[in-house]
């Protein structure tokens, strides 16, 4: 099973679904704005992607900018955050056997996948 964290309103996701479709048969689509991850469910993809939380947030984003920015959070503040506006989290997120990347540009999740 390949599990993609999606926003289809994003080129780089879709590009990113239409890799993975190619190369792999069972895929769930998690439409990540719809339907946000737990805290628990972001806490293991940040360690499955090997990164700090403060790597996986849009900090171009308006609600990053007006809210956050320019403060210090720790990292379990960071990951509420993306839960509470998942606008934050950088996209798409590519999940197959234990392994993650974030599929920017789309071509990287070739390595996992």
């Amino acid at each position: 099973m390949t599990t993609i964290y999606h926003n289809p309103r994003c080129s780089k996701s879709r590009q990113c679904l239409a890799i993975v479709e190619e190369r792999q048969q069972d895929i769930e689509v998690i439409k990540y704005l719809e339907t946000p991850p737990s805290i628990e469910e972001l806490t293991t993809i940040i360690k499955l992607l090997g990164i700090q939380p403060i790597a996986l947030v849009r900090t171009n984003e308006s609600i990053w900018k007006e809210q956050y920015k320019g403060n210090s959070y720790t990292d379990q503040e960071l990951i509420e955050m993306m839960c509470a506006h998942p606008k934050l989290i950088e996209r798409p997120i590519v999940i197959h056997e234990g392994k993650a990347v974030i599929g920017r540009p789309p071509e990287k999740v070739i390595k996992i996948v």
